[in-house]
């Protein structure tokens, strides 16, 4: 039995990214017994998605990062998506730089995945050129995404915004509506889905089933974090019923 010891940086509202994404691996330890899964987190104040708040809480990244170094993690994910896109296109690299050097001044050579890098290296590893977005944000966030993900060379054919500006609303909304939610986007030109462009909305147990319907692949914030986690252990990305990016038929970046 291998541990894998992973590190979170998570918004102190959000209630997700420790659900999903352990979830993802227990169900990924029931088919490869030999790999356990053990988390380790650290929290970033915020509690409603503003420009303000993000840009508070990205203040507290180094800060969150030392304290993840004392637990010596094998990976770092840092959870929130729209408070890297939020600071402009591109700006997961800058991100993923600090959290890096942050863990580094504390003794750590932990490698560290952001959700916004891994949604833009999901969509790449699954080939796809056009995609369309649900978001659980207010309209001006939801072009942020759009406009982040675009600039990494993907178009987006249709979004949709859910409107839901509290963060702890967002965690309570129903994955089980995602199931209807998708038929209200324009899929005629989209190479691909993405179910929930935050991973404080939950989705997962709406993925594989929306696929299946679809006929399309369709990931998640979470799925993407998941898929780099794998890949940056050195793992095969298989996880069940999770949809195709975690098949184990498209490899992620080490």
């Amino acid at each position: 039995m291998t541990d894998h010891h992973i590190g979170l940086i998570v918004p102190s509202s959000n209630l997700t990214m420790e659900t999903e994404l352990p979830q993802m691996l227990r169900d990924r330890e029931a088919v490869e017994p030999g790999d356990r899964f053990v988390f380790h987190s650290s929290r970033m104040r915020m509690q409603h998605v503003t420009p303000e708040q993000l840009r508070a809480m990205n203040a507290q990244t180094e800060r969150a990062a030392l304290e993840l170094a004392d637990a010596r993690p094998d990976i770092v994910a840092s959870a929130c998506l729209v408070a890297i896109m939020a600071q402009g296109p591109g700006y997961h690299c800058t991100a993923e730089d600090e959290i890096t050097a942050g863990l580094r001044s504390g003794g750590s050579e932990a490698p560290v995945v952001s959700s916004a890098g891994a949604l833009l290296s999901g969509i790449e590893a699954l080939g796809a050129k056009r995609v369309a977005v649900i978001t659980p944000y207010m309209k001006p966030l939801t072009e942020t995404v759009v406009t982040y993900i675009e600039d990494a060379g993907v178009r987006v054919v249709d979004s949709l915004s859910l409107e839901v500006a509290d963060n702890l609303e967002v965690a309570r909304l129903d994955p089980a509506n995602l199931r209807s939610h998708w038929r209200r986007l324009d899929l005629s030109e989209a190479d691909a889905l993405v179910l929930s462009a935050c991973v404080q909305m939950p989705s997962l147990s709406a993925i594989q089933h929306v696929e299946d319907a679809c006929g399309l692949p369709v990931l998640s914030a979470a799925t993407a974090t998941t898929h780099r986690i794998l890949g940056g252990l050195g793992l095969p990305t298989t996880v069940p019923n999770a949809g195709s990016l975690l098949s184990g038929r498209f490899p992620a970046a080490a």
